[in-house]
Order: structure tokens, then sequence, then C-alpha cells
């Protein structure tokens, strides 16, 4: 079981060193790599808007596999997460609608967006090989995490 209480803390020191925005979130997600287990994939996407004025997830600092670069909000597990603002858990991504398969090995994934003043500025993306693995305490405790990066890069134009 995942000590998401040490996890939080660790997130907090990573917040108070002000290293800037990519070192936070690199660390961020090597911190997730490390401290939970079966996973082939955990990392963020930023945000942005694109030249026509439609929003899109841009690929930012993970540990892992080959990744997605852009991702339109409304396709796939990250873009329907952060297009609604609502962490998104599935079991199955390849039952889940409109899912874009970058990595093959993964079976299941959760999604947990980062909210800044009532918009989703980043997701936290989180893939398993296996099927099923995310629980709600993994769910309670990345929200914590998403949480803590959101109000440090309060104001912070990423990307």
């Amino acid at each position: 079981m995942t000590d998401y209480v040490l996890l939080a803390k660790q997130v907090t020191s990573l917040v108070e060193e002000d290293a800037g925005w990519v070192a936070l979130l690199a660390n961020a997600s090597s911190l997730v790599m490390d401290a939970l287990p079966d996973l082939n994939w955990a990392g963020f996407y930023l945000a942005r808007d694109d030249v026509d004025g439609s929003r899109e997830l841009v690929l930012g600092p993970f540990q892992g596999h080959l990744a997605c670069t852009r991702i339109p909000f409304d396709r796939g597990v990250c873009g329907t997460a952060a297009a609604s603002g609502e962490t998104v858990v599935v079991a199955d991504v390849h039952a889940f609608p409109g899912h874009i398969a970058c990595d093959s090995a993964s079976a299941s994934e959760i999604v947990v967006p980062l909210v800044s003043r009532g918009h989703a500025i980043a997701v936290l993306d989180v893939d398993s090989p296996t099927p099923a693995r995310f629980s709600p305490d993994d769910r309670e405790g990345l929200e914590r995490l998403a949480s803590l990066l959101a109000d440090a890069l309060d104001g912070v134009v990423l990307g």
C-alpha cells in the first residue's frame, strides 16, 4: 500500500525548494513512479491554448516509455479529465471510448487534473500494465498531490 501521507510531504518539500515548474513536475513524476508499485508511466500533460482557439494537452515531465506529445481536450482519458476538471479512473483502457494508445502495455489508467482558477492547467497521468490497478485510496492520494501541485503552480504559465 502506498504511503500517500509521506508522498504528500515529499511533494511539499519539492514545492518549498522553488526550483521552477519543470523541476517540480519532473521530480513529482519520479516520486509517483517510485512510490506506487506496478506502473509503466507517470507524468504530466500541460494544458495550453492552440492557435485555432482550441485547448490541447502537451507532453510535460514524465517517467516511462515514449509518450503521445499532443492530446486534444475531450480526447482520450487525459483529454476527458482535462475538459471535465474531474479525475478519471479507467479499469480497462481498451474499453474506454476514444482511448489513445500511447503505450500498448498500459491496461489501466488514472488521470487527475491540476485545477487552478477554475481551469485544468495540467493533468497527472498514471498508467499500469495491470487491469483495474487503481483503488479509491490511489484516487484520493493522487488528488491530494495534484492539489498541492496546482496550488504551487497557481499563476505560472506552463509550456
